[in-house]
């Protein structure tokens, strides 16, 4: 693989003249964390926090540049997508992505024939543009629930790990997913994925591969991915297993005229099925605020495993296949031709006129913000599983730093995914640093950031039954008003250490619509809502979340 290269707004050689609004604010962000030139360097992993000594108290996190990706983007070597690979990932580039997955869907034509294509078009990009980072990746079918990102660091081996994956252990392919003849043994699906996620975990460990990471994909779209699965996938391997989709792909499936008046964001239109878990209730099926109603539900399925003191961290991606008001269509087959024997679709054709599509471009609404210290592949992979992720709606925000230290510290303490050891009753401070945003997003519009709230939950251990979805300690402890603000600012939010450990994370939005959350006004007064049928705009209804930050109380 060519050197890679600092990304242009990174890059100290490249005149502040030559970069567009979004590089000049990530630019004066990356000079105000103190990482600006030689100490923002290439390299291959994140530099590891400073942890404080063992048994002692506080933490030390290090200073982070964000980099925006997309972990969900599919290609014409996806059976049901339409675009060709460097259509992506100009559109990737051209909306300020610096690092993308192409995560194909699994098929027998992708296995024996797509994924070796696909790669030989990613090693030649990386080598035309090293500013950009691409991996590849694969859409794991999970025997007996929904789907997941694999993708590994860049290496000798990185596509036959994912076509050994894809022919051992997709549901689809073995017949273990909905609608296959083998659904139904539901104990040796579950098995299966296990199994897969393990023998994932060791392919690392052997160093067949220098990385590999997994995220479940739109969890409760079908309702088939049950707490206990989630959980059992996490333990499996916590290093590999490392989170969900917060808010699913298809954000303009929902645009007010286009696709249907039953339209939801995100193409959560569904309803319970034999293989839904029964737990779920009609309204977990849809989205709130685009999000998925896992992570949008506070003291919901989300809150109730960071409740056991675990991080589990989230993403938002676009699942671009096919881009609302898109003129392009799918190119004939050729006699003879396939997707099973060639594992590729025909180039796209435009038409000139809007096609059928629910979703937008890498990076076009939807962005996922990870921070390292380093620029390269593993570093964002070693920022994913850290947690020091953030992720915004229609560029809502054009950067976010969260600090947590105790009060008799001066040190920089610890951000997002990171834990904070204090004493019981100690005084402590959140530090939340927003940079609102600079210019339009894409749409035209020029976001703004109208509250901030601050969510906490208290931490409890394991629990007992593995297909609870409740954290009911967990709730929205402050509102902070910000609208009007502008530029970046830092709200100073002081916390007091109780007699239990517990976690805060973040949320905030255009402050457009609310209403009172799933689980009551008392537990969030002014939380995400869903929209009506056919009505739901998603630029007019935008937010972030960041990851949680945990803080470990001792005694006396």
């Amino acid at each position: 693989m060519t050197e890679q290269r600092l990304p242009a707004w990174a890059d100290p050689s490249v005149s502040p003249a030559r970069l567009d609004a979004q590089g000049v604010s990530r630019r004066r962000l990356l000079r105000r964390a103190g990482l600006f030139g030689a100490a923002f360097a290439i390299g291959s992993a994140a530099t590891p926090a400073l942890a404080s000594p063992r048994g002692g108290f506080g933490g030390e996190d290090p200073r982070l540049a964000y980099l925006v990706g997309d972990h969900h983007v599919h290609s014409v070597y996806s059976h049901d997508a339409k675009y060709t690979f460097s259509q992506q990932a100009r559109a990737a580039a051209k909306y300020g992505l610096d690092w993308m997955v192409f995560n194909e869907h699994s098929n027998f034509g992708h296995a024996n024939h797509g994924a070796k294509l696909e790669h030989a078009e990613i090693v030649r990009a990386r080598a035309e543009n090293p500013r950009q980072l691409i991996f590849q990746g694969l859409e794991w079918y999970i025997p007996a629930a929904e789907h997941c990102t694999v993708f590994a660091a860049p290496g000798p081996h990185e596509t036959d790990l994912l076509t050994q994956f894809e022919l051992a252990y997709d549901g689809k392919l073995l017949g273990y997913t909905e609608g296959s003849a083998g659904a139904a043994d539901t104990a040796r699906n579950e098995a299966h994925a296990i199994k897969a996620i393990k023998w994932l975990a060791e392919q690392r460990r052997s160093g067949y591969v220098d990385d590999v990471l997994v995220l479940a994909n739109h969890p409760l779209r079908l309702g088939i991915d049950s707490p206990h699965e989630m959980r059992n996938w996490r333990d499996a391997a916590p290093e590999i297993m490392i989170g969900m989709e917060g808010a699913p792909g298809a954000q303009g499936a929902a645009i007010p005229g286009w696709r249907g008046s039953t339209s939801i964001r995100g193409e959560y239109e569904n309803k319970p099925t034999a293989q839904s878990w029964a737990g779920y209730a009609a309204d977990a099926f849809l989205t709130y605020g685009g999000f998925d109603w896992a992570t949008a539900t506070v003291g919901g399925l989300w809150d109730s495993m960071l409740a056991e003191g675990r991080l589990f961290t989230i993403t938002t991606n676009s699942d671009n296949h096919r881009t609302v008001f898109d003129t392009w269509k799918n190119g004939d087959w050729p006699a003879g031709q396939n997707f099973d024997n060639t594992g590729k679709l025909p180039d796209p054709v435009n038409t000139d006129t809007p096609q059928p599509g629910s979703d937008f471009w890498p990076g076009e609404f939807s962005r996922t913000h990870v921070g390292v210290t380093r620029y390269g592949y593993r570093a964002v992979m070693a920022g994913l599983r850290a947690g020091r992720v953030w992720l915004d709606h229609g560029h809502l925000l054009d950067g976010l730093d969260v600090r947590l230290r105790r009060d008799c510290d001066a040190g920089r303490g610890v951000t997002l995914g990171g834990r904070l050891r204090v004493r019981k009753g100690e005084r402590i401070t959140l530090y939340v640093t927003v940079t609102t945003a600079s210019r339009p997003n894409p749409q035209g519009i020029l976001p703004e950031l109208a509250h901030v709230d601050v969510i906490r939950g208290a931490v409890r251990g394991p629990v007992a039954d593995r297909d609870t979805w409740r954290a009911p300690d967990t709730r929205v402890v402050q509102t902070g008003d910000v609208s009007g603000r502008k530029g970046t600012y830092t709200l100073r939010i002081p916390l007091t250490a109780g007699e239990e450990s517990f976690y805060v994370r973040l949320r905030g939005s255009d402050g457009n619509r609310h209403g009172a959350g799933y689980l009551g006004a008392a537990v969030d007064p002014n939380g995400p809502v869903p929209h009506e049928p056919g009505n739901g705009d998603p630029w007019a209804d935008t937010w972030f979340y960041s990851n949680p930050i945990f803080v470990d109380v001792a005694g006396d």
